[in-house]
């Protein structure tokens, strides 16, 4: 089934995605596959001297996740052309191995390209949340997606 259409996107409606328990082989796949081995995120010992008294997740891990979170709705299935950019993402709290995350989704703008007709734009708000409530990563990703055929 397709996605969405840039003509179906209405500003302000809102979405859940599914969810996604975060393990300990995601965070060592991230730092092999991003090269950040900082201890905070690969050493137990290490994480028990912080703040946070164990190991965290690595913040660039948790917007990855929640873009593919994202395209679990299957909005954008067959719809989204590009992926342009992210703007004034937020890392407002760690997430923990074992930790369950999900991601409120907030069509903040969507705007018609002038220069061409079978296209748009559009600006998602997006907050990655805790089994708890607790938000711990905010902030827009704009998608160029496809208008409906006429």
């Amino acid at each position: 089934m397709p996605g969405k259409f840039f003509d179906e996107w209405a500003v302000g409606e809102e979405y859940f995605t599914p969810s996604r328990t975060m393990t300990e082989t995601d965070i060592v796949w991230f730092a092999a596959m991003s090269g950040d081995y900082n201890e905070l995120h690969t050493s137990e010992e290490f994480g028990k001297k912080t703040q946070f008294g164990k190991r965290i997740g690595h913040g660039l891990l948790g917007l990855a996740v929640s873009h593919g979170l994202l395209f679990r709705l299957g909005l954008l299935d067959g719809t989204a052309i590009a992926f342009l950019g992210v703007e004034d993402w937020k890392f407002e709290g760690p997430f923990f191995i074992g930790e369950t995350i999900r991601v409120k989704v907030k069509v903040a703008e969507k705007k018609e390209s002038r220069s061409k007709l079978d296209r748009g734009v559009i600006k998602l708000f997006l907050q990655v949340i805790k089994e708890d409530g607790t938000i711990v990563q905010s902030g827009y990703q704009t998608i160029m997606v496809r208008r409906k055929s006429g």
